[in-house]
């Protein structure tokens, strides 16, 4: 005990002694505490009830006499007391235990408020012989349930339990072992221990310490030591343990046995538990004066120590412990708080006792990491930089790393700074920027066993891996990198070190198959580059496998009962090849070979195209996406000038500048021009518009004319041929889209006529042959064609001589039978005429006979019409104004009549059927011959004028 420190942890409240309020007259015989009261009996029966600051709250007259005994129940505000009444009869005893409900007071004044008492009990009976009182404890069950444990002088114990109140009560007795000697059997002390739904009393006698189990029936006895102690020298602590003292020591207590003892010299008065310290009044036989102690067992360490007078009571309430003495004055005792004890620790450079305090009082985290910090400066301070890592260590959490991580920048505490970085990364709080520094420490340090450990430690990775794999790589750990790559399923990374840094093609090509699908898309993307240069055969292989159907990871994806709906687009993987267009070909020929249907395959003929069609293949849409990242196969120089292949006057004649790869790489493009564009096929499997730029810039005419073929662009057709002045060729392709019986257009004729007239050359066979094939469609009128011819300086009129004849009297054969047709229309015209006359002013002679109808004799009434038919009128029924029988000839003429005069205002198919004639002047004139134009309103002309 002499050797512990001494603290002063405690201090005194309410401005140091303070005495007991006058209305407390009597001698104070027994105390208790409980719901922020302290409640106090005297030898004159009185209980005094006070509040916090000692003040006075009220008292009443319990027993006639002395109070013994008294508890405050915790449950209910109930009090318990045990005193001594008026003997009513010799044979009763004068002690009895009364029950009062503190909360139900009856009125009698501002102090004298008596409260009810609601249960009285007599604690000797015949069965239960009366003895002297030494101790008296009250156990709370369910209320209103109560067990009483009463100690007597002679080693009994009797046991009250029930509802006092309702008188609903069963006694029974517990004995201790009896001792020859009566003094030494008496009851000094009593505790109840509840462990679950056991209940068990410690009963302590001066020679012996007995646990009784009331769980069992009848309550088993189990002697724990043949030691004991005076009155008031017992308590229980929180753990459950009782506690009793001894001159010698003071000794715990568990339901097994004797436990540890603390050698504590002095008659111990009282004793006491308050929030874990051990209170302790030690009388000092010397002196006469009593030494109040506040042990902290677990830190070895005295809390206070105060020298006193005697103690009558000792109470723990408000947070406080308060001390009462015989003079009637007391001493109220507070805890400091945590930072002031803190202090004075702090002051006497005790960090090891504040850590333990602090502990020991279960702190909050944040107050201990700040006790362990100072310790670690103090010790940091004296250069004892293991032992304050230790301490900072432990701060782990609460203090910011970087407070700790500058201490130990310097070089020479390099090894302190990586058992730091350690712990840190195992309690999972390290950043991105800790793992590089312990990364670091581990490459200065060149410990690859340690390194070996942190990378290759089981279960998950407690730091950032690409700031792990970033640093390992910098030191040239590759290894060490890429395993943590794996582990951690950085494809990229680990795919980046074999490429960048080792250049292990073929194992990153390994890697790259033993990887999903999706994943193993993504790497191609990204490191495809590197790949194709240096493994391009074995590259394009594995595109193949991600882009078909047949590839390994698929098989594997169906072997897994995983459904792969969407296979990656070749297009996804063009950017790869930006500067092998070689391999770029090769791989989407292999593509287009094995997979017909791609939903891509616009944009792969279009790539192709473009390789196929270019000169050196050094395509500008490749060379777009090496600039912005991104791939666009409709991409479109910004200038794509019309190459001119002229050269002899032949077609493509530049083929003998060109090389026999690029001629061979033209007729795939041809041949692509034509497979990808079918017969069944509106539209081709490729863009038409960038399929002739490409054509035009490259001067690829064979599929510059194709395009315009399929696409019906006649015109531009022939314009090629015009463009290379190439006359065979022209007059050949005439011949085969000129032809209007075979769906050609016959203009082309007209404006190859046009052509060889604005040519400035000798052209004459060329365009003898061309005026046969107007001639023999009628495509152009011999005025036109003289116009223009005309313009052709080199020609002369021996050129069509022949044709103008033929024309000329191909008109006037026309002209002739025009003309008798005229005459033959104006005889027959004043033929009508007459008889229109004749029907006007001669009467007509009807002589028929007979009924044209009916064909009997025609009797009247009769009808007569003027185109000489006769009828009954009854054959005629209600329809007399027209004649049965031509009727239908004249309703003919009127429909004829009326659906011309309908297609007159149809202004749509009159120009139609003049645009598709070959003569538009003879459907005009057939309109005005039928009087259809014709007919309009002097207003109705006017308005359209």
């Amino acid at each position: 005990m002499y050797q512990w420190r001494k603290f002063e942890f405690f201090e005194e409240k309410l401005g140091g002694k303070c005495a007991i309020p006058e209305e407390v007259e009597g001698e104070i015989t027994c105390s208790s505490s409980g719901r922020g009261k302290l409640v106090i009996g005297c030898d004159d029966g009185g209980v005094s009830l006070l509040d916090r600051g000692l003040k006075f709250n009220y008292g009443f007259r319990a027993h006639s006499s002395s109070v013994l005994f008294l508890q405050q129940l915790k449950q209910r505000n109930f009090l318990v007391t045990v005193g001594e009444d008026e003997q009513l009869s010799p044979q009763q005893s004068a002690l009895c235990l009364k029950v009062y409900d503190l909360d139900r007071r009856q009125e009698e004044g501002s102090s004298t408020a008596s409260p009810d008492c609601i249960g009285i009990l007599r604690i000797f009976t015949n069965h239960f012989p009366e003895a002297k009182i030494t101790s008296f404890l009250v156990f709370e069950e369910a209320p209103p349930i109560l067990l009483i444990a009463i100690g007597l002088d002679n080693g009994c114990i009797y046991c009250i339990k029930g509802d006092i109140a309702r008188e609903r009560i069963t006694r029974f007795k517990l004995q201790v072992d009896n001792a020859l000697d009566r003094s030494q059997s008496s009851i000094t002390g009593l505790e109840f221990r509840v462990d679950g739904p056991v209940l068990q009393l410690f009963a302590v006698t001066p020679a012996s310490v007995t646990l009784f189990n009331l769980h069992s029936q009848p309550p088993a006895r189990q002697t724990l030591d043949h030691i004991g102690c005076n009155v008031n020298s017992i308590t229980m602590s929180d753990r459950l343990e009782l506690i009793i003292g001894r001159p010698e020591a003071v000794y715990f207590y568990e339901i097994d046995g004797r436990g540890p003892c603390w050698a504590f010299e002095g008659e111990k008065k009282f004793l006491g538990w308050f929030r874990g310290y051990l209170l302790c009044v030690i009388a000092d036989q010397r002196s006469g004066r009593n030494t109040f102690n506040i042990y902290d067992l677990k830190n070895r360490l005295i809390a206070h120590s105060l020298v006193l007078k005697e103690v009558s009571q000792m109470l723990c309430e408000w947070g406080n412990i308060v001390l009462i003495l015989n003079d009637k004055s007391a001493l109220c005792i507070g805890e400091k708080d945590m930072e002031s004890k803190l202090d004075m620790l702090f002051k006497k450079n005790l960090y090891t006792v504040a850590i333990n305090l602090v502990q020991s009082q279960q702190a909050d985290a944040a107050a201990t990491a700040e006790v362990l910090r100072k310790y670690g400066d103090h010790l940091y301070s004296k250069q004892d930089y293991d032992e304050a890592m230790a301490q900072y260590i432990n701060t782990i959490g609460h203090l910011e790393p970087s407070y700790v991580i500058q201490k130990f920048l310097d070089a020479q505490r390099i090894y302190n700074l990586t058992n730091y970085l350690e712990k840190l990364h195992e309690k999972g709080l390290a950043s991105k920027d800790h793992t590089t520094l312990l990364l670091n420490c581990y490459t200065k340090l060149k410990d690859v066993e340690k390194l070996n450990v942190f990378i290759k430690s089981d279960g998950e990775h407690k730091f950032d891996v690409e700031t792990a794999i970033r640093v390992c790589r910098a030191a040239n750990y590759h290894e060490h990198a890429m395993y943590v790559a794996k582990k951690a399923g950085r494809h990229e990374w680990y795919l980046k070190i074999l490429l960048e840094d080792l250049g292990r093609y073929d194992e990153a090509l390994q890697y790259i198959s033993s990887l999903e699908p999706s994943q193993a898309g993504v790497t191609v993307k990204e490191y495809g580059k590197i790949l194709i240069e240096h493994k391009p055969v074995e590259t394009i292989e594995i595109l193949m496998r991600l882009c078909t159907e047949d590839g390994e990871s698929t098989r594997r994806g169906a072997s897994n009962g995983v459904y792969l709906p969407m296979l990656p687009s070749p297009v996804d993987f063009l950017n790869i090849f930006i500067h092998h267009p070689q391999a770029l070909m090769e791989f989407l020929e292999k593509y287009t070979d094995k997979v017909k249907d791609s939903p891509a395959q616009v944009e792969i003929h279009n790539t192709l195209l473009e390789l196929y069609l270019s000169n050196d293949m050094n395509f500008p849409s490749i060379s777009q996406a090496d600039k912005d990242g991104e791939f666009d196969t409709r991409a479109r120089p910004a200038a794509a000038g019309i190459s001119k292949v002229v050269t002899n006057g032949k077609l493509v004649s530049n083929d003998k500048d060109i090389s026999k790869e690029c001629l061979e790489r033209r007729e795939k493009g041809l041949r692509l021009l034509k497979v990808a564009w079918p017969v069944d096929m509106e539209h081709p499997l490729y863009d038409v518009d960038l399929a002739i730029i490409l054509c035009e810039m490259n001067g690829f005419t064979q599929g510059l004319l194709y395009i315009y073929e399929k696409m019906k662009l006649y015109k531009e057709v022939i314009a090629c041929y015009m463009q290379a002045h190439d006359h065979e060729g022209l007059i050949a392709c005439c011949k085969r889209l000129g032809d209007s019986g075979r769906g050609g257009d016959p203009t082309l004729w007209a404006d190859l006529l046009k052509y060889f007239g604005e040519l400035g050359e000798d052209c004459s066979k060329e365009v003898k042959e061309v005026l046969t094939y107007i001639e023999r469609d009628d495509i152009l009128p011999p005025i036109i064609v003289l116009q223009m011819l005309s313009k052709n300086p080199c020609l002369t009129l021996s050129v069509i001589k022949d044709y103008i004849a033929r024309k000329l009297e191909q008109e006037s054969k026309l002209i002739e039978e025009d003309r008798r047709a005229v005459e033959k229309y104006q005889e027959d015209t004043q033929t009508m005429r007459k008889e229109i006359e004749d029907l006007r002013t001669n009467a007509r002679i009807f002589q028929l006979s007979k009924c044209t109808a009916c064909t009997f004799t025609l009797d009247l009434p009769a009808v007569h019409f003027m185109c000489m038919h006769s009828f009954h009128q009854r054959c005629l029924g209600d329809n007399e104004k027209e004649c049965p029988e031509c009727a239908p000839e004249y309703r003919s003429v009127l429909e004829m009549k009326r659906s011309l005069e309908q297609n007159a205002k149809d202004q749509d198919l009159f120009f139609q059927q003049v645009k598709t004639s070959k003569d538009g002047f003879s459907v005009i004139a057939e309109y005005f011959g039928k009087g259809i134009v014709s007919k309009t309103s002097n207003k109705q002309t006017g308005a359209l004028r």
